[in-house]
């Protein structure tokens, strides 16, 4: 499918890997809707890209109705521009690690799970859910009748979690497994489902990161010994979108790292 001349969805596009993929799809002439929690990040970036092809929406992915209105108002942008939706980019997440037993004995609150599982996988599906009303009215391209990709943001966690990652993992293998399920419910509507599961990458999350978290996922690369450029999740983001045989499949982006099982 062609990015030029659609407009693309991405939650968590002001910062991250969100961000880098809104400047992937601006730079190859699509238009992208910005939904993001932080009002400031979301003007200054399209103050950066301009306002002709990008458009902010402040929404919290855990809020239904927070939701809705940023799909309103992406909607009748769409309207003034012309530029259907071709893409949705569900890339807002959480992390709040915790061992579901602590060294006192005593279980982590249930409300810190809920928390990660409720952006993490009911903020994805609930984006990807108002949406497809609209998705499935779009012109269908020529060739193969295809009318929009819906891209996930999983993890290596959801296949090789770490001490402290139930919440994550859970979240993340969740989007993992609802893949395929997905795909076989849209392919009548000729929309495609990706999902991508990338390992350690510089992003916000990440920065959190202690020293000594960081350099334990270090050692255990394989090549290239770092962590991902946000420009290169971005890259598979854009073949996503353009390869129109990547359908119904988890893709691990982590240059053959395996997290370990203690740092």
């Amino acid at each position: 499918m062609k990015i030029e001349g659609r407009t693309f969805v991405v939650s968590g596009g002001a910062s991250g890997l969100g961000r880098a993929t809104v400047r992937q799809l601006v730079d190859r002439d699509g238009y992208v809707a910005i939904l993001d929690m932080n009002e400031e990040s979301g003007k200054a970036l399209v103050q950066e890209l301009g306002s002709s092809s990008t458009r902010f929406f402040q929404a919290d992915v855990s809020d239904t109705e927070s939701i809705a209105a940023a799909v309103k108002g992406t909607k009748s942008w769409v309207q003034q521009t012309g530029k259907e939706i071709g893409g949705i980019i569900a890339a807002a997440g959480v992390s709040t690690p915790a061992k579901i037993i602590d060294r006192h004995g005593d279980p982590f609150d249930i409300k810190s799970f809920d928390f990660v599982v409720n952006i993490n996988v009911r903020g994805s599906i609930d984006l990807v859910r108002q949406l497809l009303p609209h998705m499935i009215k779009v012109e269908p391209e020529a060739l193969d009748g295809e009318r929009g990709v819906v891209l996930l943001v999983s993890s290596s966690a959801a296949f090789d979690g770490q001490p402290g990652q139930v919440s994550y993992a859970a979240s993340k293998g969740a989007l993992a497994s609802l893949t395929l399920p997905l795909t076989r419910d849209l392919a009548k509507y000729g929309i495609r489902v990706v999902t991508i599961a990338p390992s350690l990458f510089d992003s916000g999350m990440t920065a959190l990161m202690s020293d000594k978290v960081r350099a334990s996922l270090t050692r255990v690369m394989e090549f290239p010994l770092r962590p991902g450029k946000p420009d290169e999740f971005a890259r598979i983001v854009r073949e996503g979108i353009e390869n129109s045989m990547l359908n119904g499949v988890v893709i691990r982006l982590d240059g053959g790292m395996r997290m370990p099982s203690k740092m």
